[in-house]
């Protein structure tokens, strides 16, 4: 096990955002200096990752010991593949631009940001996919490789950086603190209908348990190595709703065909997927473990602190 627990100077891009939040807190609390890294006045860094040059303006003659990639360009749940677009490029171009101020920094370390849909969108049945899965397969439409090909080559980028130790983190669906609580007005006027789940089910993590997986792959992860990090019952996206409103007492979602989200194609993607995914190696290597071992627990305790 490789190990870095002494105080490290971490640099995160994608500080603002709601995991961004988490990391930082969770990172601060094991003893580390967290900097922003971001477009937004609340960074100490600012800088558009997709501007390599104003980047590694904004970098110049700074020290960090690792970097860690967390941003997107997602202000909402994203209902259509082109909602995706300004994501998929930061993982690509964006990647390609922090690795180099990593370098720059003299960071020894980099930590990204991936995602189970990386192993592809689609059924997988009952198999349980691993980190032994292979990651980045085809996509199945132009719209699909697309989003496939993004976290692809954010791990590839991740993986080949020279003088880096390149680790990626493939999270499941994230609820919980400062996500949960979005989809509260959307159920309260019955703007949320849904499918049902008909078997299929996803895998989840909660916020704060990513942030936690995250602070020990700074700490504990091998290099090379990529991470599965989701929590131990993986379950439907109209369950998980549906445990939503039971748990803050507004109205379950409406039921409806799945035809009818069509004219939402990333969601209907989404909603007709079928993934089960193993943290087994996460657990081991990085001692990490969920604190919420369902999403059940995780919003029961998120609705207890309301």
């Amino acid at each position: 096990m490789t190990t870095n627990q002494s105080s490290q100077s971490i640099l995160l891009a994608g500080a603002g955002g709601v995991l961004g939040g988490h990391l930082t807190r969770a990172l601060t609390e094991a003893g580390h200096k967290v900097t922003g890294l971001g477009r937004g006045a609340a960074n100490a860094v600012r800088a558009d990752l997709m501007d390599r040059d104003a980047l590694l303006r904004a970098v110049d003659g700074q020290h960090f010991d690792t970097v860690i990639h967390a941003a997107t360009a997602l202000r909402k749940p994203p209902m259509r593949h082109r909602d995706m677009y300004a994501t998929d490029a930061l993982r690509t171009e964006g990647t390609a631009h922090l690795v180099e101020a990593a370098r720059a920094t003299g960071a020894r370390r980099f930590v990204s940001e991936s995602m189970v849909f990386g192993y592809g969108y689609g059924d997988f049945g009952d198999h349980v996919l691993t980190e032994e899965d292979a990651f980045g397969p085809r996509g199945t439409t132009p719209e699909l490789e697309r989003h496939v090909e993004g976290m692809r080559i954010k791990e590839q980028l991740t993986f080949e950086a020279a003088g880096l130790e390149g680790i990626a983190l493939r999270f499941g669906l994230f609820y919980g603190p400062g996500g949960t609580e979005a989809i509260l007005p959307m159920l309260r006027k019955r703007q949320l209908p849904l499918p049902g789940d008909h078997g299929r089910v996803l895998p989840w993590v909660e916020l704060t348990d990513a942030a936690r997986a995250t602070a020990a792959a700074v700490e504990r992860g091998r290099p090379g190595q990529a991470y599965n990090v989701v929590d131990r019952t993986p379950y439907g996206f109209r369950e998980h709703v549906l445990c939503v409103a039971r748990e803050f007492g507004v109205p379950k979602p409406m039921t409806v065909p799945l035809w009818t989200t069509r004219p939402m194609p990333y969601v209907h993607t989404i909603l007709t997927s079928r993934m089960r995914v193993s943290a087994a190696k996460a657990e081991r290597e990085l001692g990490w473990t969920p604190r919420y071992a369902s999403g059940r627990d995780g919003l029961a305790a998120l609705a207890a602190r309301r």
